[in-house]
């Protein structure tokens, strides 16, 4: 066995591969649509199953549409084995390896594509291109965002959702209740909504001859069928399952083992495991003689069962067209509703549902004498109204006949709410996230209809402020990369390199990759209003430029012109990126600035850039409630679990001393070096004064060598960044600001809203930053920011003041200018 490959050269392995990979994408991509073409795809290649079978079969055996050449992307070998015995000498009937080099070509180039789940992140819908997601099943369970943390867990979905054209439904409640809500498609999908049952309960109508064929199979698997009828228990699988699978399959051979002892000798109990566990079970010896082969499509083993048990699988939908009883087998209903959820009370579900499979079992054997459960009818109205063995010819009649008229096919709806987009940047714990969560929380979501658009993230600082986006907020991911061969993407980076980055319609090529880029990244979706909120990635400000018809605002957080020069360790970082972003700025419709006066500095010194009547105002806002109940918290909140106890923290505790705080990151625009030099020169005449720096950055360690060169170590402190920072500033006694230049900084609202007093220096924007008189405003010299802070000792500046409810409303004045703009 050949040996690992050390960490280091296993990355590069895997660039290589990656790279070799998008090569071949991008090769493909450039090749004509094949409109004669189907690429199919169940479950992540796992079998030939589902929707997309059902749909093939009747494609295959239509006269109408003998043109069309059929390709199926697998990855199951027993599910591979099983094709190739059906169809290796169909000519147009063929199939890929799911991750192959071919599935790669037959993804990019086929013109029609049928799934049942997702696309893996690198799909990018090309024009041409016609793609169906026939989903797998009504939910019984709660699905997308109303997960827990369902916005980050669904993000490939709702992509591939949103790149579809058309999506099935079962029903008009999975429409609404699946589609429309949970994955929040309301209002933003472009897409068309195909309510005409499902394709794959077309195929439980079996013949006596097909019934027969199953029944063998089922023998050749080393399953003891004979005569008997068959129980099939089918339950769901559990998020849990991928990280303890075996604890789980356990669990199924002892409930498979009960409901047979309750059900009796003339009945057998089969298993049929979600696709994801199938793997797992098939491994396990006790679980032979039941396991129903993942080759056996669910929908054919539905129509071969006498009965059905299951839990929270949707599964049993479909069964309900059969007419047949159903049982509901549910141990862990209470935690299952805890972390998950249902949408549908599971007592009053279409059958006798319990906890022990032995009641169950019982229950269910006076259904199979011949007994309906008193719901079963009104579910089965509800649930398979369209299912009459039709299904699949409907849906093909629309998708690849074109035809929709006479058909329940419709858009999503609408409410008239007008449709915002923003890019939130990175999520850091910085001035910009802070204020961009405020702003989606203040929002009114009578109003607008919201979505943030973020990156993946990995970093958990980046996850914890993600899951405070309010929840009525539409969130979408950007995962995967861009697509686009090498030397496009050489093009467009030695552009950049050489500060003449293109605009958004400057080059045929340079608007294909970004508006490939987009429809990768949120498909069909469409809004009113597109803003890069952020302001500081050249990539989302141009992806967001390529919003199609909508107005375009960028937002300019800070003394822009000054951002760019601005140095750290002798290099000016931005120089380059601001720049790019600076280039762009003409084809925006509003650059937005948060007070203004900054609105000002920046329209003077980015004139070259963009015409002065697009930069408008649209001040920060605190967030009131968080403040209110931070500054509640006890001092040791600000810990982190397990930290021990920093000796500033017990001296703050302690009292006796008189505290001043600064928040913000340690960056050279914060000239945190300027507030130790004037701390250490009122120290020297006040020794009861003590200084907390809350914040992280990359001068740090400067300034903690300062502070121990100005021999204030025991008096003066960084306190690293704190995810709260309100119990710190309700403990402190005065805000002080060193900063050279800012935009409107947030810790001066989070300051005002706390009550204390502020010192700080006469950056352009301070005087709009709060009411007039609120600040202390002082030169931006050592000696006049140790003055301002005497004069606080003194008695002389005053807490400050923000009537919140007041200013907020301002806010929002500001934002409905420019968001309702049309």
């Amino acid at each position: 066995m050949p040996l690992p490959l050390p960490a280091p050269a296993r990355k590069i392995a895997q660039r290589a591969r990656l790279a070799v990979t998008t090569e071949h994408a991008a090769f493909w991509r450039s090749r004509p649509v094949q409109v004669d073409q189907v690429l199919y795809e169940s479950f992540a290649g796992n079998g030939v199953g589902c929707n997309p079978e059902a749909i093939f079969r009747h494609l295959l055996d239509h006269p109408d549409y003998s043109h069309l050449k059929h390709v199926w992307a697998i990855s199951d070998p027993a599910s591979i084995a099983r094709f190739e015995a059906e169809f290796a000498r169909h000519p147009r009937v063929s199939h890929v390896r799911r991750g192959s080099r071919a599935y790669v070509a037959a993804l990019a180039t086929s013109g029609y594509l049928v799934n049942n789940a997702t696309f893996p992140p690198s799909f990018g819908k090309r024009p041409g291109q016609t793609y169906l997601n026939t989903w797998h099943g009504t939910p019984l369970k709660h699905m997308g965002f109303d997960m827990p943390d369902g916005a980050f867990q669904s993000a490939n979905t709702l992509r591939n959702l949103l790149s579809a054209d058309y999506l099935l439904a079962a029903n008009p409640f999975m429409a609404e209740t699946m589609y429309e809500d949970a994955y929040r498609l309301r209002n933003v999908y472009q897409g068309r909504i195909i309510e005409e049952g499902y394709p794959r309960i077309d195929r439980q109508q079996l013949t006596d001859d097909q019934l027969r064929t199953v029944r063998h199979e089922l023998e050749g698997a080393g399953l003891r069928v004979g005569a008997r009828r068959i129980v099939l228990f089918a339950p769901t699988w559990r998020g849990s399952s991928f990280s303890d699978p075996d604890q789980d399959v356990d669990a199924l051979a002892a409930q498979v083992e009960r409901l047979q002892e309750a059900l009796g000798d003339d009945v057998v109990v089969l298993l049929k495991t979600h696709q994801i566990v199938h793997a797992q079970a098939a491994r396990r010896p006790g679980l032979a003689g039941v396991l129903v082969p993942n080759a056996i499509p669910a929908n054919v083993m539905l129509g071969a069962a006498d009965a059905l048990v299951t839990d929270y699988s949707s599964i049993f939908f479909d069964y309900l067209a059969t007419g047949r009883p159903i049982a509901f087998l549910t141990p862990d209903a209470d935690e299952y509703d805890r972390t998950r959820g249902t949408y549908l009370p599971l007592d009053e579900l279409p059958g006798p549902v319990g906890s022990d499979p032995a009641a169950v079992g019982a229950a269910l054997s006076e259904l199979l004498g011949g007994g309906e459960h008193p719901r079963y009818r009104e579910w089965a109205d509800r649930f398979v109204p369209f299912d009459d063995g039709g299904a699949a010819a409907r849906v093909v009649d629309i998708v690849f006949g074109r035809h929709e008229a006479g058909y329940r096919v419709r858009p999503v709806r609408r409410d008239g709410r007008r449709r915002l987009m923003l890019y939130l940047g990175g999520m850091r714990p910085n001035g910009i996230t802070s204020s961009v969560l405020n702003l989606l929380g203040a929002l009114d979501p009578q109003r607008y209809d919201v979505t943030a658009v973020m990156p993946y993230f990995r970093s958990p600082v980046a996850r914890v402020n993600q899951q405070r986006v309010p929840a009525h907020v539409r969130q979408i991911f950007r995962i995967g990369g861009m697509n686009g061969s090498k030397f496009v993407q050489l093009r467009r980076r030695r552009n950049d390199w050489r500060g003449t980055p293109l605009g958004p319609r400057a080059a045929e090529w340079h608007l294909r990759l970004w508006e490939d880029e987009w429809v990768r990244v949120l498909g069909s979706a469409r809004f009113d209003w597109a803003a890069d909120f952020s302001g500081y990635s050249p990539f989302w400000a141009n992806l967001v430029l390529h919003a199609p018809a909508t107005t375009h605002a960028i937002w300019l957080h800070n003394e822009m012109a000054s951002d760019r020069n601005r140095t750290v360790d002798g290099r000016a970082r931005m120089r380059r990126s601001l720049g790019l972003v600076f280039a762009l700025y003409r084809h925006y419709d509003q650059l937005v600035s948060v007070s203004p006066s900054l609105t000002a500095v920046n329209r003077d010194e980015l004139a070259g850039y963009a015409p002065s009547v697009r930069f408008r105002t649209v001040r920060n806002l605190p967030d009131v409630e968080r403040a209110a109940a931070g500054i509640r918290l006890p001092l040791s909140s600000v810990l982190e679990a397990d930290e021990p106890r920093p000796r500033w923290l017990s001296d703050l505790e302690a009292g006796g001393t008189r505290w001043f705080i600064s928040v913000g990151r340690l960056s050279p625009e914060k000239n945190h070096a300027r507030l130790v030099r004037a701390f250490a020169a009122v120290h020297r005449d006040h020794p009861d004064t003590r200084l907390l720096i809350v914040g992280g950055g990359p001068l740090a360690d400067a300034l903690q060598d300062l502070i121990a060169a100005e021999r204030v170590q025991d008096a003066a402190f960084l306190a690293g960044v704190r995810g709260n920072p309100y119990p710190l500033l309700a403990a402190a006694d005065c805000f002080v600001l060193s900063s050279d230049y800012e935009g409107q900084p947030m810790v001066l609202l989070e300051a005002a809203l706390s009550g204390l007093p502020i010192v700080s220096t006469g950056f352009a924007s301070v005087g709009d930053a709060l009411p007039p008189g609120s600040i202390h405003v002082v030169a931006r010299d050592d000696a006049a920011l140790a003055a301002g802070m005497t004069a606080f000792l003194e008695g002389d500046v005053p807490p400050s003041r923000l009537d919140a409810e007041e200013y907020t409303a301002t806010v929002m004045d500001e934002f409905a200018r420019i968001a309702d703009a049309r």
